[in-house]
């Protein structure tokens, strides 16, 4: 555990903690960068914990429905528009963190979070800086909801995908080509195995470092990308032969297929938390590019070749077309061990924005019950 967390990271800049204005001087590129590279400090996040990171906050449980959504697009314009959003994507992470180092050089702090980025940079507009405060609370408001959101889906993910797999048990054979055995057992309600996950949720958010929580996030990337492997294993051996899909879908589709795709580019909310964290930060683009673009190739390509493997009966997550089988019971099993972990992530993002104001409050003595009161109560939320 981190226990030894100072919510203060980075030098004392208290005595220039003032909003910008016209005629505040901004420092120099070459006196930024050095800065700059002092926020993440030597206790930060290397380059390799940040892909690590920023891989496993953008491959969750929207990934797997990404074949059903290059059904509701077509199969030519479904990987484009994969594509152009994956690009949008990338060079408005990229802006929002140029403008956060713009931001922290002007105003001399060592990190802004999200709604930081929002109000300073109102406040440098005249016919917004009266407003600038509101563009903090909308921001974080919005950033809560998506996170918690995302939270809430990991907590329905995990406990559907292990009633599956503990209730087909008696059913599930080695034989991944003719699996006729069909045992029925007792059924339970989904809601008894969230109350099962529970208390290890509550454990796994007790890590309030990201440097701690790196081996985790690489130990569920090598289960994840071992899970994928197997699912592009099975979608490659079943291809028809000819295929016979639409390239386009229907217009009425497509908005199916937008809110799926921009679901499964989950990462965006801890972009600036990733960055803020690291040893240097003016790496982070080089990790940005790096990381996104694989994000992106796995979207398009998992999407494209799960929609050819399974034609129109593509299901909304493509474990659920997988044959009854254990080897594909392991698949749904290793991928929730990467949501598992996912969940503390996602759950950083929100955590920075709500705990930090109500330790500051209460004051040191009580600074850590506080904390961990918090995080139990946003687990249970969720």
């Amino acid at each position: 555990m981190a226990s030894d967390i100072n919510y203060q990271d980075g030098p004392d800049f208290s005595r220039r903690d003032e909003s910008p204005t016209e005629d505040e001087p901004i420092h120099s590129p070459g006196s930024r960068q050095t800065e700059y590279e002092r926020i993440g400090g030597r206790t930060g996040s290397s380059v390799l914990q940040t892909i690590i990171h920023l891989l496993k906050g953008n491959i969750g449980t929207g990934l797997l429905g990404l074949p059903l959504a290059v059904r509701n697009a077509g199969l030519l314009v479904g990987p484009l528009s994969l594509l152009i959003m994956g690009i949008v994507a990338v060079h408005c992470m990229n802006l929002l963190v140029k403008c956060a180092h713009h931001l922290s050089a002007k105003l001399g702090k060592p990190f802004l979070s999200y709604g930081d980025a929002v109000e300073y940079g109102m406040e440098n507009v005249s016919w917004l800086s009266r407003h600038s405060i509101w563009g903090r609370h909308v921001v974080n408001l919005f950033l809560n909801i998506t996170q918690l959101g995302f939270c809430c889906v990991y907590f329905v993910f995990l406990s559907d995908n292990v009633k599956q797999v503990v209730e087909t048990a008696n059913a599930t054979t080695g034989n991944c080509h003719n699996n006729e055995t069909a045992v029925p057992v007792p059924s339970y309600d989904s809601r008894l195995y969230m109350v099962f996950f529970l208390p290890f949720i509550i454990l796994l958010v007790f890590i309030r470092n990201l440097k701690y929580l790196a081996p985790l996030s690489f130990a569920a990337n090598i289960c994840m990308c071992a899970s994928l492997v197997l699912i592009y294993y099975y979608c490659l051996t079943n291809i028809p032969n000819p295929i016979n899909l639409p390239l386009a879908g229907r217009g009425a589709d497509y908005p199916l297929f937008f809110g799926t795709a921009i679901f499964a580019f989950e990462g965006i909310g801890v972009v600036l938390p990733l960055e803020n964290k690291m040893q240097n930060p003016r790496n982070f683009t080089k990790v940005l590019y790096l990381g996104m673009g694989i994000v992106t190739f796995l979207y398009i390509s998992l999407g494209t070749i799960g929609y050819i493997g399974f034609g129109e009966e593509i299901r909304g997550s493509i474990t659920l077309n997988l044959p009854l089988c254990w080897l594909y019971q392991i698949v749904k099993l290793l991928y929730s061990f990467g949501i598992y972990i996912t969940y503390a992530l996602q759950f950083y993002v929100s955590a920075e924005i709500l705990i930090p104001p109500a330790v500051a409050r209460c004051g040191p003595r009580w600074a850590l019950m506080v904390d961990l009161s918090i995080r139990v109560a946003l687990v249970g939320l969720t």
